[in-house]
């Protein structure tokens, strides 16, 4: 992926808030163009402030979008940083994603480090993460349409599971840190 990017891609990047990962890929990859879509009005707002500060107006778009619902497809890659545990509906966000990718695009998938049980979690980070969840991530999924909601402690194999409901055919762990795992699904 990264040499696509160099040469210049079209790319999506899902729940990114105020812009922040959508202007850095910008700024990393001057050949491919970004659309940044979220659910929050405001925060887009802030994101369009944002890249018309960075001068990237002519390579970045944003709109207010569920994940359900975002346009401007098909992507090459569709990204999702720390966000896919916060949507109500995150099978229906899954599938959204899957329609909206070329035929050898890819999903890059970032998740707070989780085990798939919870006494793999049961360690400073998982504990914190359990706390973020149970304050912040799973009541704000359940206010959304889906009333589904994954929860900041996931694990790999619920991701997995959804990628494949959604249609899906190749999911892998990329890359970790003690703090996130990127995940790669391809259809």
């Amino acid at each position: 992926m990264e040499e696509k990017l160099r040469r210049g891609v079209r790319v999506a990047d899902i729940g990114c808030g105020h812009g922040a990962s959508t202007v850095l890929m910008a700024k990393a990859y001057p050949e491919s163009v970004f659309t940044g879509s979220d659910l929050h009005a405001d925060s887009i707002d802030q994101a369009r402030k944002r890249v018309a500060d960075a001068g990237l107006d002519s390579r970045v778009r944003f709109e207010a979008a569920g994940a359900q619902g975002f346009s401007g497809g098909p992507y090459e890659l569709v990204t999702t940083f720390d966000a896919l545990h916060d949507m109500g509906d995150p099978l229906g966000a899954a599938r959204h994603v899957r329609s909206q990718l070329t035929p050898d695009g890819t999903w890059m998938i970032v998740e707070p480090a989780a085990g798939d049980s919870v006494s793999a979690n049961l360690n400073p980070v998982g504990r914190v993460y359990y706390s973020f969840s149970a304050f912040l991530c799973v009541p704000n999924a359940l206010s959304q349409e889906g009333g589904y909601s994954l929860g900041a402690q996931a694990g790999e194999e619920p991701i997995r599971r959804l990628t494949a409901d959604a249609g899906f055919t190749r999911f892998r762990r990329a890359a970790e840190t003690p703090f996130n795992i990127v995940y790669e699904a391809r259809p």
